[in-house]
């Protein structure tokens, strides 16, 4: 890991006796975290005006800063306004715009929360709150609400909650493992956590969704991949969004994590005057694919509060993904997303490329324009399924199969399911509908 001039000459800022295995602690880095504005102006050498400070001490005062050392040295001081990092690190008067349509709690996390610590919405998998500190507050987080807010720190009692829900629920076989930041735990501490979720028979996978290697890579030591490796299978998501955050530094800790077996995915957050260019896009995903890093999911802004400054048109997601299919390999190529309002759940957003269709032919575009013809088969004999997998035809060999309940669309495609529709709740239609059936009941009589 390169200790260079520049974080030479802020670790100096930050203690004339710092020396590069200082600034390569981890612990170090978070000791000195930068919390206030005024630190911040010494490690970067500028300096804020009178009114510009009183708006960004005012938004402290609802949504905390801290920063290491080593994230703010990416920071390039002579056009710091425009620098994608500084915009990821530092607060804007931004954050106190409370639109109309922002939320709190917009994923409806707390909703879907059978017991603290736990969001069960998906119906195989949880995700598990274990920590809510980070080494760095994204200004951009959709935890906003609860990062750093000392009421919200779960306890031993309370992952030990969400480790026995996990342990009552069969259905859920994948764990993933979120915060805050998950490995601003101690590797002693994440060690028991992650032993006492590996011996629940029913969890197949672990995931663990950590931005340490963007913002302090220096936190993925040999002894806590001796921990990790010991968990398999086990995946690590991580979170760049610019490629002037994939640093020699970043690229050593990727390296460590995928040289110990771990998967690496990556979920970006389209950011407003950060990522939202092509070409950016683009070349951060060449970048992950080069660190073994495959491009998980592209993220619309959530409606959290604070955000409105770094939302952008779903269109210009779009565009991106328009420039990507096609144009780069399709490993390279993530999943636009938008997570629903109201606990949802992530739902794809991508260019249409079925032009039209009949009976017996798809009409398809590709990514230069080029229409062509997908001739479907004019004789197919479906399958029917009456969910007696024992006496299935099509070699349905499955070790410890379990059937569940179909639900959603699922659900009306299953040969065994009568339902014909999926109504949503107070539907105004069939209010009008139950409305004319009584009066014409009324008539009757």
């Amino acid at each position: 890991m390169i200790y260079t001039e520049k974080q030479k000459t802020i670790g100096k800022r930050v203690h004339p006796d710092t020396v590069s295995s200082n600034w390569k602690d981890w612990k170090w880095q978070l000791k000195h975290s930068v919390k206030d504005i005024e630190t911040f102006e010494k490690l970067l050498g500028i300096n804020f005006g009178s009114e510009e400070r009183m708006e960004l001490e005012e938004t402290l005062e609802k949504f905390p800063l801290s920063v290491p050392p080593y994230y703010i040295s990416l920071i390039d001081e002579n056009d710091y306004r425009n620098d994608p990092i500084y915009k990821q690190a530092f607060p804007s008067s931004g954050e106190l715009i409370i639109n109309e349509h922002d939320m709190s709690d917009p994923l409806a996390e707390d909703k879907d929360s059978p017991v603290p610590g736990i969001t069960h919405r998906y119906p195989d998998r949880v995700l598990f709150t274990i920590s809510n500190i980070c080494s760095m507050y994204c200004r951009h987080c959709t935890r906003k609400r609860k990062v750093g807010d000392q009421d919200f720190i779960p306890n031993k009692k309370v992952i030990q909650q969400g480790i026995e829900y996990i342990k009552s629920t069969p259905q859920v076989r994948d764990v993933l493992l979120s915060g805050g930041d998950p490995l601003m735990l101690s590797d002693q501490y994440l060690d028991w956590i992650l032993s006492e979720i590996r011996s629940i028979d029913h969890v197949e996978i672990i995931r663990i969704g950590s931005r340490m290697p963007v913002v302090l890579p220096y936190r993925i030591t040999d002894s806590l991949i001796d921990v990790l490796k010991k968990y398999h299978p086990l995946w690590v998501n991580t979170h760049f969004n610019h490629p002037h955050e994939i640093t020699s530094s970043s690229k050593t800790a990727l390296r460590k994590l995928a040289d110990a077996g771990i998967p690496l995915g990556n979920q970006s957050v389209l950011l407003a005057g950060v990522n939202d260019c092509p070409r950016i896009m683009k070349s951060l995903v060449h970048k992950l694919v080069a660190n073994r890093v495959r491009p998980y999911y592209l993220y619309q802004c959530d409606l959290s509060e604070g955000l409105a400054h770094f939302r952008t048109p779903v269109g210009k997601g779009m565009e991106i993904i328009e420039s990507l299919i096609g144009h780069t390999s399709g490993l390279a190529v993530p999943t636009y997303v938008i997570d629903a309002p109201g606990g949802g759940g992530k739902i794809p957003i991508m260019p249409n490329y079925i032009v039209s269709w009949s009976t017996n032919k798809v009409i398809l575009r590709n990514y230069e324009g080029v229409i062509t013809t997908y001739k479907e088969p004019d004789e197919y004999e479906p399958t029917f399924c009456d969910r007696n997998c024992e006496r299935c035809d099509l070699q349905l060999k499955l070790e410890e199969g379990d059937e569940y309940k179909s639900t959603g669309i699922a659900q009306l495609l299953s040969d065994n399911d009568n339902n014909i529709s999926l109504i949503p709740e107070n539907n105004e239609r069939l209010g009008r509908r139950n409305y004319e059936n009584v009066e014409d009941e009324d008539n009757k009589q």
